[in-house]
């Protein structure tokens, strides 16, 4: 589970609702009307604007940026040396045999025990990765397109209900009630942007490109291996990948020396 995201929501919640007590009735708030034409609209202009096959993963999407496998390119690096080390050890062969839990991982060492050329391996490797790319974009572009449709209909219930406001201009005592409920739907539509469907979109991005990164260890460990490189330059390349403050800082980890 990412805490982050728990903290951010219950966070911005909280400072709204807050705000709204301290200056009044959290009641005034809701009003259905509103609801419904920010609500459903939203929904309406998702549908017309995705596909089905798309919009039956929408709820999986918007759960990446609360629940995820983290990847840990540090772990990667590591689990690699060591399969570097049985390479070297026995041959590029026995990697096949060596129990792997990470798909991809799996499927770069059967490539290489396999006696797949590089470029072969490389190319084939590079496809999944661009794959996983395409799919975390869509996602990430479908909780785009909703932060800007939310706050569009609201401003479409805004204008109905300025629209019917003006209908009692008779009335004085009506004005101020009805152009409250009239920005009510701007509210949500700002509430729906900006607290949800943003911040989502941000994390797919940012846990795609965590997942892109791992992949592109593999895919350079992999090539490391085939080309039997000595493990502690394979650890040593591949650390290029993380922050300096994460890097091993040498001794003899990976080392692989007769």
């Amino acid at each position: 589970m990412d805490i982050a995201s728990i903290i951010g929501i219950v966070v911005a919640g909280g400072a709204i609702i807050a705000s709204i007590l301290v200056g009044g009735d959290l009641m005034i708030f809701v009003d259905v009307p509103s609801l419904l034409v920010v609500g459903l609209g939203l929904v309406g202009v998702t549908f017309f604007k995705w596909p089905m096959e798309i919009l039956k993963n929408i709820a999986g999407f918007g759960m990446k940026a609360f629940f995820f496998s983290p990847a840990d390119p540090k772990s990667t690096i590591e689990e690699i040396g060591n399969l570097a080390e049985t390479a070297r050890r026995e041959s590029v062969f026995a990697l096949e045999k060596v129990p792997i839990d990470d798909p991809f991982l799996k499927k770069a060492m059967t490539l290489a025990a396999d006696n797949r050329p590089p470029e072969v391996i490389a190319s084939i490797l590079q496809l999944e990765i661009d794959a996983l790319i395409e799919r975390h974009k869509v996602g990430a572009d479908v909780f785009q397109c909703m932060a800007d449709d939310g706050p569009a209909m609201g401003m479409i219930g805004t204008l109905i209900g300025l629209v019917q406001m003006l209908q009692n201009l008779s009335d004085p005592s009506a004005i101020g009630p009805a152009m409250a409920v009239a920005l009510l739907t701007t509210f949500y539509g700002a509430i729906i942007a900006n607290i949800f469907c943003i911040p989502i979109k941000n994390k797919i991005a940012f846990r795609s490109g965590l997942e892109s990164t791992k992949m592109s260890i593999i895919i350079a460990g992999t090539l490391g291996i085939v080309a039997g490189e000595n493990p502690r330059l394979i650890k040593e390349k591949l650390n290029a990948f993380l922050p300096p403050s994460e890097r091993d800082s040498g001794g003899d980890d990976g080392g692989g020396g007769e």
